[in-house]
């Protein structure tokens, strides 16, 4: 499985060029999954269901599953976060992985940056950016493209990925 991240700060547009991505790219064939790294609590389960309930119960894990899809629920309880590897390691094969965040992990990344967020920069001290997509012209040493040119972003990471 090849790898590419899109990361960025807080409102950068992260979330809409990862769907716009998964679309562009799965248009043309190649398969792909996703990793999103949550900085909050989150939960797909609700209290009262009966996956709920096992979770509350103690178990470890949940699978639920259905004719449609299924979701493993792993208690991390007091473990540490796993890595973004082990993580990895529990997906099924397919061509090319996205992942949103992990920006300290070394995969190559294409950086989401919006002007009005007034964040700066992550690229000009990260070398495992490889390009930004931005809303404003740049002067880089990589590659900058359009925040909302789905087709050369989606081109670029593929010809990186060898895809």
């Amino acid at each position: 499985m090849k790898l590419y991240g899109v990361v960025g700060w807080k409102n950068a547009g992260k979330t809409g060029l990862m769907e716009r991505l998964v679309t562009e790219i799965t248009g043309r064939g190649v398969s792909v999954s996703t990793v999103k790294h949550a900085h909050h609590r989150f939960d797909v389960d609700h209290p009262g269901k009966d996956s709920h309930r096992h979770r509350v119960a103690g178990a470890t894990e949940v699978l639920l599953a259905s004719r449609n899809r299924f979701a493993l629920m792993h208690e991390l309880r007091d473990e540490d976060e796993p890595s973004l590897d082990a993580l990895l390691s529990k997906l099924a094969p397919v061509d090319l992985v996205l992942i949103e965040g992990y920006k300290r992990d070394a995969h190559p990344k294409v950086e989401a940056h919006r002007s009005v967020t007034g964040n700066p920069l992550i690229a000009p001290d990260d070398p495992t950016i490889r390009a930004v997509a931005s809303d404003t012209a740049l002067d880089l040493d990589r590659p900058v493209f359009d925040l909302d040119d789905t087709k050369a972003i989606a081109d670029f990471i593929l010809s990186e990925t060898g895809l």
